[in-house]
Formats: C-alpha cells, structure tokens, sequence
C-alpha cells in the first residue's frame, strides 16, 4: 500500500476522503485514504473492515480503485453524508447463498473480489446516483430502484437494471 499510485499525468497529489457508514454493522468511517501521492495503509484497512462480509465477518483487500471511484463520485453527487453500503465484500459462502435465492446475484460476483460495492446516499435521489455513476464511465452500474440501491464496480464498463 506504500507504493506511490500513477495515473494519467499531471498526478492529482490532493488528498482523497471517503465517507462510509455500513448499514448492517453500524460501523461509520471518514478518512483520508489517500495523501502525498499515497494510499494511506491504516485508512485502507480501515476500509476493509467498514466493508467486510457482515455475514461472516470475512475481510478481503478492496479493490483502491474502487474507493477512489467512490470519491469521484462523492464530488459529483455532491453528497453532505456518508455513502450507505449495502453490500461490500461478500465472502464466497455468502455469495453463494444469495445467488442460491437470487438470479441477480452473479456466480462470479465482483463483490467476492473486493471490487464491487452497493450503495446510496441519504439526501441523494437514487436516479441522480446511478445517473453520475454512468456519467462517469467506469466500471459496471446496475440500478436497483426497488431495492434502492446503485451498484458500482471497477470491472468493464457496462450497464443493468435489476429490481
């Protein structure tokens, strides 16, 4: 995680925050994760524990791109709270039984390699969301109206509606 991260030149050296608050746990975190042109370890781990498998308490490295596409994001919804997660790392048993009761539930899920999260934001309506995540164009994002929530990854770009 010390490694120095590079992308697409001039490299934006700005700290980058993110806001989570798991709704199955209660667990909240805000932090800088990145500073000084670094991923910052102990807000990464961080993390990773805010988005752990809350069935089974499985950990798993999420995926950085993903938290800074999640900070973009942030800045484009403009969101004064905290990212709501539905569903962040899901451990292989977890998968598994959720595609077992669903078929929207992907064999293969992102989700199993911390690339992939479910989510909203309070004070944010849900087709906003799903709207800048699109407007991005990064990754994968399904909208889920009835079950309120975006999906987002950092897999190919692609586009869905689920229930």
């Amino acid at each position: 995680m010390g490694s120095r991260a590079f992308a697409a030149a001039p490299l934006d050296l700005a700290p980058r925050k993110i806001a989570l608050h798991n709704l199955h746990t209660g667990e909240s975190l805000q932090a800088i994760y990145w500073e000084e042109g670094r991923y910052v370890p102990d807000a990464i781990a961080a993390v990773n524990k805010v988005l752990s498998d809350f069935r089974t308490g499985d950990q798993h490295m999420m995926d950085p791109g993903l938290i800074d596409l999640l900070s973009t994001l942030n800045k484009k919804v403009d969101a004064k709270t905290p990212f709501q997660v539905i569903s962040g790392y899901r451990s292989p048993k977890t998968n598994a039984m959720l595609h077992g009761h669903s078929d929207g539930v992907a064999t293969k899920s992102l989700h199993m390699q911390g690339m992939a999260m479910d989510i909203r934001v309070e004070g944010v309506a849900l087709k906003h969301l799903h709207n800048a995540a699109l407007d991005m164009g990064r990754g994968g994002v399904g909208y889920y109206p009835s079950s309120n929530f975006v999906h987002v990854d950092v897999g190919r770009v692609r586009k869905w509606q689920g229930v």
